[in-house]
């Protein structure tokens, strides 16, 4: 049997027509939603100077989509999939073009700058209501497109697109800042949003496999966090990944570091942000091949140490090209330990429990990029930009230390039988 995974089709989820549309679309608004936010970074920076301005942008979202997610969750398992996520593109896209309005010098070029500042922050705070529902939904549609035999190879493809389109939109922003202003850039994220909209039609509408319609909000609330703090394996990637996260959110910082600190200007900025986007296409090919979900468990441990350590060496660094390698490091890692993450709540999540998982989880991971934000702009804020990013990466490596440790369960977690149960359902 061992053999036999090790065999296993690194292609097989693309064979699936829906699925490489799925691929296409995640990808677009991905890009365009991480596009959009350090769009709007460096607006608001430039507009302050003040990193705790850019502690106050992820502080703005997270706190809709924290509040939300749950019965976000609930409400994505009561629903069908593709409607939802038409009206949550629809959503994003009425933000985008309101941001792009906001850059618009001849609309607010009469305008106070803390107007104009309010105004940002009120669209951000939008766009977290509208984030609740976006990734349980893609969550849950996922699993509708492929059979569960390829649940752990579309969940590598799927994991490797979000990881890509995560940081390629920071780092082509950080291009089109320099050249097309901010203005135009944010139209840039709009016409991506819209084409997601497009690849999204050519995706049927899908079963509803909840076998509880109509439950009561609180009673499916329950049930989907028991299910999670029951399940070791979940609670414990979930708890891990957050705690990484928000304290490694040195990339929160990057428009001070390449404005002030490496005085590298919108170019430099852009080549920052591209090179952990390389390091994770790079993993999205390897992973393809290189099964991760051996000693899953260790290699999540390990990828996690190693993203902190490339985020002290990140924040001690005053030499560019030193500072792009670390970056390019810590996307590799991060590429690694989202694969896994992935693969591990595809494999162990019910289906008709997609939804709240997802909700929970993001509330875990996905919301904690923007407390990290909020956390590394305080501490930026507090005890210097530099001092800030040390500490955070020190924290995440203090955080797999101890939690290596003290889960031996957890480190010698295997998840090939997992991978074996699903290749052999028909």
């Amino acid at each position: 049997m061992k053999n036999k995974t090790k065999k296993q089709d690194p292609y097989q989820a693309l064979r699936y027509r829906e699925f490489n549309v799925f691929l296409l679309l995640r990808f677009a608004m991905v890009f365009a939603w991480s596009m959009q936010f350090i769009i709007i970074e460096w607006e608001v920076y430039s507009i302050t100077k003040n990193p705790l301005s850019l502690g106050i942008i992820g502080l703005m979202e997270v706190i809709p989509a924290v509040s939300m997610a749950l019965f976000a969750g609930h409400i994505v398992d009561q629903k069908e999939k593709k409607g939802l996520l038409v009206k949550c593109i629809l959503g994003f896209s009425v933000i985008s073009f309101g941001l792009f309005l906001l850059t618009w010098p001849k609309v607010v070029g009469g305008w106070s700058t803390n107007a104009i500042l309010y105004s940002i922050y009120f669209l951000v705070f939008l766009g977290g209501l509208v984030r609740a529902f976006l990734g349980p939904t893609i969550f849950s549609l996922l699993s509708l497109i492929v059979p569960k035999k390829v649940y752990p190879n579309a969940a590598t493809w799927s994991s490797s697109v979000w990881q890509i389109g995560a940081v390629l939109g920071p780092a082509v922003a950080g291009f089109s800042i320099n050249f097309i202003g901010v203005h135009w850039s944010m139209c840039l994220v709009v016409g991506f949003s819209v084409f997601s909209l497009i690849a999204l039609s050519q995706i049927e509408k899908k079963p509803i496999l909840n076998p509880k319609i109509g439950e009561p909000v609180m009673e499916s609330l329950k049930e989907g966090i028991k299910f999670v703090f029951n399940n070791k394996t979940i609670l414990g990637v979930l708890s891990l990944d957050m705690v990484a996260v928000l304290f490694g959110g040195a990339v929160a910082l990057l428009p001070v570091f390449a404005q002030d600190i490496l005085k590298v200007g919108p170019e430099g900025f852009g080549v920052l942000r591209a090179a952990p986007a390389i390091g994770a296409f790079i993993t999205m090919l390897v992973s393809a091949y290189v099964p991760l979900y051996e000693k899953a468990g260790m290699k999540l441990l390990v990828a996690i140490f190693i993203f902190g350590l490339c985020i002290i060496l990140f924040g001690v660094s005053t030499i560019f090209w030193l500072s792009v390698v670390a970056l390019f490091l810590s996307g590799v890692a991060d590429g690694i330990s989202v694969v896994i993450r992935q693969t591990i709540l595809q494999l162990k999540t019910p289906d008709h429990m997609r939804g709240r998982v997802a909700a929970v989880n993001s509330m875990f991971v996905g919301s904690s990029n923007e407390l990290g934000a909020f956390e590394s702009g305080l501490t930026a804020k507090l005890m210097g930009t530099v001092t800030s990013v040390v500490f955070g990466g020190s924290m995440t490596l203090l955080t797999v230390l101890g939690f290596g440790i003290k889960s031996p369960t957890f480190r010698n977690l295997d998840l090939r039988k997992d991978m074996e149960d699903h290749q052999n359902m028909e």
